[in-house]
């Protein structure tokens, strides 16, 4: 004789599959079985549905979950001015060379001061360059213009990632620095500052 706790598990999963049992074979199981009686196994099928119902439930979300691509999270860039010798500073170390400089606490260009950032390739190497609005180029230019040999840092998410000696004043808004991170790296991270320069641009239209 088949085990009525088998044909139950097999009206389960037929139920599931969309094919609903019929009333009479219901019947026909509950007289087949010797060792339980009606009402207890009217109450297992009943408590195998809801449990098999509720598992089915629990695992929707879990398949309907996609995990977010790293160039979809915010990357903001922020350049800070070294601090003139004896003043007080915040010190920000990159994070291979180890250099440490002491930064002036506020930013002198943000986020917002961004239109887009590229790669640039010159005689050292790749870099990043970051291209600003009129107002933030015209900043940029009295900036180097009156700090020269001061250093700028630049910050990714408030964590210090490369830095440039300013050497001459900028006229023209473009700002070339290179980061500490390998050349594989580098694509992806001007493909973030993109994202999040193109997301900030139109939040503030």
């Amino acid at each position: 004789m088949i085990n009525p706790r088998l044909r139950v598990l097999s009206l389960c999963r037929s139920l599931l599959a969309g094919d609903s049992p019929r009333l009479a074979d219901c019947h026909r199981l509950q007289a087949g079985s010797d060792n339980r009686s009606a009402m207890a196994q009217s109450v297992e099928f009943k408590a195998l549905h809801l449990i098999a119902l509720l598992f089915g439930l629990l695992l929707l979300p879990a398949c309907q979950t996609t995990v977010p691509s790293p160039l979809d999270q915010p990357l903001v860039a922020r350049f800070f001015l070294e601090a003139r010798p004896g003043t007080a500073g915040v010190a920000m170390q990159l994070p291979v060379s180890k250099i440490t400089l002491q930064v002036n606490p506020k930013p002198v260009l943000v986020e917002y001061d961004i239109v887009s950032v590229g790669l640039a390739r010159v005689d050292l190497g790749w870099c990043l360059q970051f291209q600003f609005t009129p107002a933030a180029a015209r900043d940029l230019y009295r900036l180097t213009a009156t700090n020269l040999n001061r250093g700028l840092v630049l910050t990714f998410n408030d964590t210090p990632i490369g830095a440039r000696r300013i050497d001459q004043a900028i006229e023209d808004g473009t700002l070339l620095i290179f980061v500490e991170v390998s050349d594989v790296d580098l694509p992806p991270l001007a493909e973030q500052l993109k994202r999040t320069t193109a997301e900030i641009a139109r939040k503030s239209r």
